[in-house]
């Protein structure tokens, strides 16, 4: 796998697929620049061997050229993250792109327009993809959350950079730490999976009941689960018509010596809000008219002792509607019981969207070993697929 580390820049010009595509305010403002300081590393290292940045993103979803959408509103908070004043160019290809990119001396960076203010970027579109790879003597790709895409950016440009192309330090650490979970786990090792919905996970489910010994479900899916074994839910959350396979997974983990966790009690509510009336009920016998919105105090205690006995810890999506402050305590446990055996010497990867905020909402990012950058890349990794991102690089 070759790594920014194993090319020196000097006298060169990196064009690096950044995700800089992070939240505005209605002022323009960055409010969360997680992904910039993730580049960071990358965009040094390539500085301080004397090379310069081009660097290419794409920002929310825009329809054509959009104002709301350009990169040009990031500029500052991209400067005062990285200490060197970026310069700026209004389109990501063409005469004042390459004109803005030749003109670039080494220890400086630029920021190209929008890439998606172009329909060849989603189309992988071969000669777009061209005029991108004249920016640079290097293709540098460290955006892990757009490498299940097959865009002129995060693929196609590779293969006009045939000896000179390689992952930055972000998405080298995502695939080496994706590996420690699917490849070279410490036994034993847990899978956590929570959320909503059975359906968005059955290919998850399916691709490493044989790589862990223990699969904790949580969240709104355990109730699909619950109610395929005869019990009762109440109002909860479920998805009917996916009962067999809720059946079929639990008969294949017991086959391949997995054991399952599911919530043995919750929080039920009368009413989707905070201000609801809630009572501690088992998870087999929730009153009609009442939903299960959190894990209760038994199902906590349960799931503290199997994170604290595994040595590798995969943790995507909630146990709960953490969001609402009165059913976010068993998200917060669980969090805390991760960070524990973290502590521990436990290797811990959290990834997803819910899972990502809510261990940045409790502060537990600088508690867990990783916290992953890709929602949708990091699913379809754990699916067992090679993303396409990633295997242009590799080629």
């Amino acid at each position: 796998m070759k790594t920014i580390q194993d090319i020196n820049f000097e006298g060169k010009k990196a064009l690096i697929r950044v995700d800089f595509n992070v939240p505005l305010d209605e002022n323009f403002n960055v409010t969360d620049a997680t992904r910039i300081q993730a580049a960071k590393p990358t965009i040094i290292k390539i500085l301080e061997d004397g090379g310069a940045a081009v660097l290419m993103s794409h920002l929310g979803r825009p329809k054509g050229v959009e104002d709301q959408f350009s990169l040009k509103h990031i500029v500052d908070t991209v400067s005062e993250i990285i200490g060197v004043s970026v310069k700026f160019v209004s389109n990501c290809v063409g005469a004042e792109a390459e004109a803005a990119a030749a003109s670039l001396q080494p220890g400086e960076v630029l920021l190209l327009e929008n890439l998606r203010f172009h329909d060849e970027e989603k189309k992988g579109d071969v000669a777009f993809a061209e005029q991108l790879s004249k920016l640079g003597d290097v293709y540098v790709n460290d955006a892990f959350g757009t490498a299940h895409r097959a865009h002129a950016s995060t693929t196609i440009v590779a293969q006009f950079f045939p000896e000179s192309k390689c992952f930055g330090a972000l998405l080298a650490q995502e695939i080496v730490s994706l590996k420690k979970i699917l490849e070279e786990g410490e036994k034993p090792v847990l899978a956590i999976l929570g959320g909503a919905k059975v359906s968005s996970k059955i290919t998850v489910i399916e691709n490493i009941l044989d790589k862990v010994d223990h699969l904790i479900i949580g969240g709104g899916m355990s109730f699909t689960f619950i109610k395929a074994q005869g019990g009762k839910i109440g109002q909860s959350i479920c998805e009917d018509d996916k009962q067999e396979l809720a059946l079929d997974i639990l008969k294949q983990a017991k086959a391949k010596g997995v054991q399952v966790h599911i919530p043995v009690d919750v929080i039920a509510a009368d009413d989707f809000s905070n201000d609801a009336n809630t009572q501690v009920c088992d998870i087999n016998n929730i009153p009609d008219g009442w939903e299960g919105v959190d894990a209760g105090p038994k199902s906590r205690e349960l799931f503290d002792k199997v994170v604290n006995q595994s040595k590798t810890i995969l943790w995507n999506g909630p146990l709960g509607v953490f969001e609402m402050d009165a059913f976010s305590k068993g998200t917060i446990a669980l969090g805390n019981s991760i960070a524990n055996a973290t502590k521990n010497g436990t290797f811990s990867l959290v990834g997803g969207g819910d899972s990502v905020a809510a261990v940045k909402q409790f502060g537990f990012a600088d508690k867990v070993s990783y916290v992953s950058t890709g929602g949708g890349a990091m699913l379809e990794s754990l699916e067992g697929k090679t993303l396409p991102g990633i295997e242009a690089i590799l080629k």
